[in-house]
Parts: C-alpha cells; sequence; structure tokens
C-alpha cells in the first residue's frame, strides 16, 4: 500500500502546482502545506513528475532557485512578469506569491474526487 500512498502524493501535488496562476509563485512549504505533506515530499515530486507542469512557478521559501533552474526558469518568468531580485537568485516571494488561501480553495475543489491520505493510510493498516 505505500505505492497508493506515493502515487496520491504524486497527484495531489501535481494538481496544486498546476492551480498556480501565471506570475505567482508558490514555495515548496506552502504546496506541502496545502497537501498534508513535507517540503521534501514536494520537491521529489517535483524532480520526477514535473515535466509538463508550471515547474518554474515552484520556488524555495526565498523564492530562489539552483543557478541551473533559475537559467530555465527565467524565459518563463520573463514572458509572466516574475521579475528577479537583485541577488540574481531568484524573485522577491512575498511580491509574487500566490495567494495561499485561494490556491488552497481551488486546490480542495480540484482534489475533491481523490481519497484523502488519511483514508488510504487507514487502509494500508488493514
Amino acid at each position: 500500500m505505500v505505492d497508493a500512498r506515493r502515487e496520491l502524493v504524486v497527484e495531489l501535488v501535481l494538481r496544486c502546482v498546476e492551480l498556480v496562476p501565471a506570475g505567482r509563485v508558490a514555495s515548496y512549504g506552502t504546496i506541502a502545506e496545502i497537501c498534508g505533506i513535507g517540503p521534501r515530499e514536494v520537491g521529489a515530486v517535483m524532480r520526477h513528475w514535473s515535466d509538463g507542469l508550471p515547474w518554474w512557478r515552484v520556488t524555495n521559501h526565498s523564492g530562489d532557485f539552483a543557478p541551473d533552474l533559475l537559467e530555465r526558469a527565467l524565459p518563463h518568468w520573463q514572458e509572466e512578469g516574475i521579475a528577479v531580485k537583485p541577488s540574481g537568485r531568484g524573485c522577491r516571494y512575498r511580491d509574487h506569491a500566490a495567494d495561499v488561501q485561494e490556491l488552497a480553495q481551488q486546490w480542495r475543489e480540484a482534489t475533491a474526487d481523490l481519497p484523502s491520505l488519511v483514508a488510504v493510510a487507514r487502509s494500508a493498516s488493514v
């Protein structure tokens, strides 16, 4: 049943990332909080399953990326109006952060068809 939990976590995270509006960013921690998991799990999902998603909208809590990711994100940021902060490491998170309450509400609606992590954990222990 570990596979069922992993598959659910992947789906929860991917649906959340899809909802981050253009021109906005959300941190790994914000997405983790919304999904009910840890930021490292979000990072693992993004590392393996983010193809085709707006991955450039998911940053660390400071709005930063590793240099190689920032280079790849810049064309997307320019297109969406996300400005690079003076340090050149990312964006000013507070200036570009998605509205957490709105994102969480949209995510709840977008994941209403999925079982909860608690339900999956319970079925695994049976």
